[in-house]
């Protein structure tokens, strides 16, 4: 038998007041694809820091080998300079430099005297891109490129690297369906060159389709690892491993009449914020009513966004025409104010940069958008926010030891019930939520369907756009498609299908004009 490539041994990291692995451990055979799955909170990616040099030696128990050898790493260069290479969630390129500087950041390809050879740097990078299936530039600014390319781009920096193990946290969160078959079908090609891969992802779909090896992690520590050629190696199994019970059903049962019409929106029109000319959404047009959860589909770069966010306070774009009516009188969104104090709250799909203020508590956090309501003579009552913010973190299940904890320290699920908890708290009749479940394991997103389906049993009007046709199939109550920033259909979810869903959202520009 071949041995295996990494051993992690009982591995235990503590940080103040919470146990974040105890004895986990993992065996990844070389050339493999091993997937780790796990809740958010579970301990995936302190694992991985641990193996990466991010959390150095002496800062956990346990010991780690590597092709044989234990190591001690004490940074990420220790880690690299033995081939091993992490390229977190949040991708590490710097935006105003090229794609080959990114590139070769920190291991600059240097001639003469020690100056940059760049002849060097741009020839190599475009071989290095070459290998990941891209035929860019490699002067190209890195934020000139969309975020499916600049993924691959951090793999042809791993590949600069002399990578022997790719370590890849949640490769696919942010990309369409055209851009993660891209990047898993990149992983094979490595992976027949002998390059092994770990992969933590959420998309369970995508661990059956990839992985030869599953370890499940759950509370920080290790459940079991599946053998995914095994009949038995399911979705459900990976699951019930995951959140320590059965999920029968991945949308939990809604059963409650639909009432008026809340919400309407005529003849919306936006132009780009920087192209004069160009329309980012046109003549849009829509209702949702009373009890109903209606869902928004599109391809990246259909306008789905910009639509949300150009209503909610016009943050987007510039607005050229179109009105807006709540329960048939015509309202102003020109501004957040405005939009907030008309009743519509917007959960951006970018927690991270616009969703939370990170190095805030979650008891700010959760008061950020309602303090008109904590406020007496223009002053907060903290008590009262204390309050508030409790109610939410019991309701909500947010797992912190406290609402005083800093919101950048939790999981993203957990993030992302903070911004939930926020908007919820105005009170609004309308909540848009873009992409409320991105990077969520299907515990938290299981939640987060039940509070959708607690707001719409209330009489809220819901709003959800995502990426993910089955999650809007299971959801929605009505499906509305857009492409080229123009409304292209709207079916109710008992005549919807991913294929009819699809052939709207890819309409041919010249056919939704």
């Amino acid at each position: 038998m071949t041995p295996p490539i990494l051993e992690m041994r009982e591995i235990t990291k503590t940080f103040p007041g919470v146990k974040a692995l105890q004895q986990v451990s993992l065996t990844v055979a070389p050339g493999e694809i091993h997937a780790i799955c796990g809740e958010n909170g579970a301990g995936k990616s302190t694992l991985m820091k641990v193996l990466s040099g991010v959390y150095p030696h002496g800062s956990y128990e346990g010991e780690i080998v590597l092709e044989g050898d234990p190591v001690a790493f004490g940074s990420i260069n220790d880690s690299e300079d033995r081939g091993i290479v992490i390229i977190h969630q949040e991708l590490a390129l710097v935006p105003h430099l090229s794609v080959a500087e990114n590139i070769f950041l920190g291991n600059e390809r240097r001639g003469l005297a020690g100056l940059v050879d760049w002849n060097r740097a741009n020839s190599e990078a475009t071989d290095l891109l070459h290998q990941v299936g891209l035929h860019e530039n490699p002067t190209t600014p890195i934020n000139q490129l969309g975020v499916g390319k600049q993924q691959l781009i951090e793999i042809a920096k791993a590949l600069s690297k002399e990578v022997k193990l790719l370590i890849l946290d949640e490769p696919t969160a942010a990309l369409n369906d055209t851009d993660s078959e891209h990047l898993l079908a990149l992983l094979r090609t490595l992976q027949e060159r002998g390059i092994t891969s770990i992969i933590i992802s959420h998309k369970l779909n995508e661990i059956e389709e990839i992985a030869d090896r599953t370890t499940i992690i759950r509370d920080g520590r290790t459940i079991e690892t599946i053998d995914m050629s095994d009949p038995d190696a399911t979705q459900e199994r990976i699951i019930r491993g995951m959140v320590g019970r059965d999920l029968s059903h991945r949308f939990p049962e809604r059963d409650h009449e639909i009432g008026a019409e809340i919400f309407r929106v005529d003849g919306w029109t936006v132009g780009h914020p920087t192209q004069a000319g160009r329309l980012v959404v046109e003549d849009a047009s829509f209702t949702v009513h009373a009890g109903e959860v209606v869902g928004i589909a599109g391809l990246m770069g259909a306008g789905r966004t910009e639509l949300a966010m150009s209503l909610f306070g016009r943050t987007y774009g510039r607005y050229l025409s179109g009105d807006v009516s709540l329960r048939g009188k015509k309202i102003s969104t020109a501004t957040v104010s405005d939009a907030i104090g008309a009743g519509i709250a917007y959960a951006t799909e970018d927690r991270k940069v616009y969703g939370l203020n990170l190095i805030e508590d979650v008891r700010r956090n959760i008061s950020a958008a309602g303090l008109r309501q904590l406020a007496t003579r223009g002053w907060v009552n903290g008590n009262e926010e204390m309050q508030v913010a409790q109610k939410y973190r019991e309701s909500m299940n947010i797992k912190t030891p406290t609402v005083l904890s800093t919101v950048g320290q939790l999981s993203g699920g957990n993030q992302q019930k903070v911004v939930l908890s926020k908007w919820i708290y105005t009170d609004p009749d309308v909540l848009i939520l873009d992409e409320p479940t991105r990077g969520i394991d299907v515990g938290a997103k299981f939640e987060i369907y039940t509070i959708i389906n607690e707001m719409v049993a209330a009489g809220k009007a819901v709003i959800v756009i995502s990426s993910e046709l089955p999650e809007l199939l299971g959801l929605s109550d009505r499906i509305y498609t857009l492409a080229f920033g123009r409304i292209t259909g709207e079916m109710p979810v008992a005549e919807a299908t991913q294929e009819n869903l699809m052939h709207l959202m890819t309409m041919e520009k010249e056919l939704v004009s």
